[in-house]
């Protein structure tokens, strides 16, 4: 049984760690716009958060699939 080389187990672990991180930074980007479009628009629903979060989401897992399929 042949072991993984340790540089390409670190190189996995920063893409798959880089890839997190821009999901995260996605979806929090999207709650954070629909919060402030709430408290502009003072609709007294969170219904721009709600829209928001749901698009960053899928704009997350849209990223990572299109990622996935580059490499």
């Amino acid at each position: 049984m042949k072991l993984k080389n340790p540089k390409n187990s670190l190189n996995d672990y920063v893409k798959y760690s880089s890839i997190a991180f821009q999901m995260i930074f996605i979806i929090l980007l999207g709650v954070f716009a629909g919060v402030k479009l709430d408290e502009f628009l003072t609709n007294g629903k969170p219904i721009f958060t709600l829209i928001f979060s749901l698009l960053s989401v899928l704009l997350a897992i849209f990223y990572v699939i299109k990622d996935f399929i580059k490499k």
